[in-house]
């Protein structure tokens, strides 16, 4: 039966595949697509796991005391009864071989499935079984975990499944069969393992229009709809889907019609993009002559050749924080930071890099063992600049290898969410100390531009005392808007407070460049809202000449600027200013 579910749109575009199902499981899984000449070595991981715990359960009955009640040894008895089952032995090879899933992901994909028959059961003794399983996939998890965990390598795409009764889909030409990712949630190092492009589309139960989820998603340049919140139950493994980025729709086993019109959408969206692409090289110049600098946001040190290809005159922002993420603790050392700063200065071919320093905390916890909601209010805690301060010795080893590998190209430094002029003080000292620290090792190192993000209320009303410490400025327009509104901006329930446009927001940003303008400095905005192609025209009124955003939103805002005359727009965007519903100006 057909149905939709209703999200947020947070990244353009039509996605039609099957529905992979992230199952929650108790413990965490990591979900990773393995390399086909792994498949054998992956199947005799799940097999070596599933045999240790049969001896475990063995030597627990062996050892049992004989005063052990007796519903014990059968509650074991049941559970070696399920272990050796060869029907799930065949259901996880096949997750495994077909799909490239990882053992762990292929237990919990089949223990869903399995669950959900347990469900359907009339007999209730029967549908109680379903704990039972449930207990020996959570001790098979267990010792796989136990084991040295594997790198996740680089995902490949997953072979053509069989077709259901829809008949086998076609797509740009192919008989192979997309995929689409369900969860309840995925946290940005989630993200940045399926960023090869394995998942046609994304859908999350919960998330803001400027999650870091949907942020990431739009960096793939995919669909994705988030804030679906009945996603993760109604939607099952391997269900027909439709995702809908330009709506926020999710259609779920849609019939053969509404499939032709979607693919018909699909078709006329690639033809868009490759008309866009023509623009590549084309100067951002706006119709009256002025220049705009378009430039790339950017999470990994590989993004850099796609920043290039996208059209990029330089990365306007690289978040360095998804170098720390996921790493259990072992943060990333000076060399192995050198190494990314180098790799990413080298692959924009002499063209300028602005890297901010971590910027951790609230929704990007550097481990999923530091959840959103380990402080009271996280959005409000230690996080970003409060982070590096907290622990300096970490953050001079940042800043020593930035300033090494500035030694090879245009680097600016970009200090995220400062508030006063003794965060402003001490920041520079450290990075005083860490050219000491090279200097002392007699290492070379290059000049940096400094910058400092505008996100907080505070420092875009005392924007003028900033400028006497920073050579450039760069709005972060999503922290602004989130603590200007006092909205957090990955909390659904708030989600639709979430307004660029609101007055008060407008104001703070048009005020920051203008004071940047008058002072004869730098000044980019590298939030969503660079990106957002219904605001480029009122920040070229306002005087912005350099975006920052997500490669894959560059053509669409060059495309913007050029039909754009930036000198006419000046006394429109003050009107904008001037009115109590701007939203209402922009779209008339």
């Amino acid at each position: 039966m057909t149905f939709a579910i209703h999200g947020l749109a947070v990244s353009r575009g039509i996605a039609i595949g099957r529905a992979v199902v992230v199952a929650s499981s108790r413990m965490e899984v990591v979900h990773y697509f393995i390399r086909p000449d792994q498949v054998e070595a992956e199947i005799a991981r799940a097999r070596g796991a599933r045999n240790a715990v049969i001896e475990e359960l063995r030597r627990l009955q062996e050892e049992m005391p004989k005063d052990a009640p007796g519903e014990l040894d059968a509650l074991l008895d049941v559970h070696l009864m399920l272990l050796p089952d060869q029907a799930l032995a065949e259901a996880i090879r096949n997750w495994i071989s077909e799909r490239l899933y990882n053992a762990e992901w292929a237990l919990t994909t089949q223990l869903e499935i399995i669950s959900r028959q347990f469900d359907e059961m009339d007999d209730e003794y029967l549908r109680e079984r379903k704990a039972d399983l449930e207990q020996v996939v959570e001790r098979i998890l267990r010792h796989m975990k136990g084991a040295a965990s594997p790198i996740a390598p680089a995902a490949e795409p997953a072979q053509a499944r069989a077709a259901d009764s829809l008949g086998q889909l076609e797509l740009d030409g192919t008989t192979e069969t997309p995929l689409v990712l369900v969860a309840q949630d995925l946290s940005p190092a989630d993200m940045l393992q399926f960023k090869s492009k394995v998942f046609a589309g994304f859908i999350t139960a919960v998330g803001g229009k400027t999650s870091h989820t949907a942020i990431v998603a739009r960096s793939m340049d995919i669909p994705a709809v988030v804030g679906a919140r009945a996603a993760s139950q109604l939607i099952r493994q391997d269900d027909w889907v439709i995702i809908d980025g330009n709506e926020g729709v999710v259609i779920v086993d849609p019939t053969p019609i509404i499939l032709a019109e979607y693919g018909f959408r699909q078709r006329q969206s690639e033809l868009e993009r490759e008309r866009l692409s023509r623009l590549r090289y084309t100067p951002s110049l706006t119709l009256d002559g002025q220049k705009v600098e378009l430039l790339a946001n950017i999470e990994q040190p590989s993004d850099g050749v796609a920043a290039v290809r996208a059209g990029a005159v330089g990365v306007g922002l690289f978040r360095t924080e998804f170098l720390f993420m996921g790493r259990s603790g072992n943060l990333p050392g000076e060399e192995e930071q050198y190494r990314a700063y180098r790799e990413i200065i080298d692959s924009m071919q002499g063209m300028p890099v602005t890297i901010r320093t971590l910027d951790v905390g609230a929704d990007k916890p550097l481990d999923k063992a530091q959840p959103k909601d380990y402080y009271l209010n996280p959005a409000l805690g230690l996080r970003a600049i409060r982070w590096s301060l907290a622990d300096p010795v970490m953050f001079r080893t940042q800043l020593r290898a930035i300033l090494r590998a500035a030694a090879y190209g245009q680097v600016k430094l970009l200090f995220p969410m400062l508030a006063h002029r003794s965060e402003i003080e001490l920041t520079l000292a450290q990075l005083r100390q860490a050219q000491a620290e090279l200097d002392a090792r007699g290492i070379s190192y290059g000049p940096v531009k400094l910058g400092a993000m505008i996100e907080i209320p505070a420092a875009a009303l005392t924007v003028r005392s900033f400028l006497k410490y920073f050579d450039f400025l760069s709005i972060g327009t999503n922290d602004l808007i989130q603590y200007t509104l006092a909205i957090d901006r990955a909390d659904e329930a708030v989600a639709h407070l979430y307004d660029p446009m609101h007055p008060a927001v407008l104001r703070l940003v048009s005020e920051v460049i203008a004071a940047c303008n008058a002072a004869g400095k730098e000044i980019c905005v590298c939030g969503e809202m660079a990106g957002d192609l219904s605001m480029t025209r009122l920040l070229l009124g306002l005087g912005l000449r350099s975006f920052s955003m997500h490669p894959a939103q560059i053509l669409a805002v060059k495309q913007e600027v050029l039909r754009a005359d930036a000198q006419k727009l000046e006394p429109w965007a003050q009107q904008v200013m001037d009115s109590e519903s701007p939203a209402q100006m922009l779209a008339g």
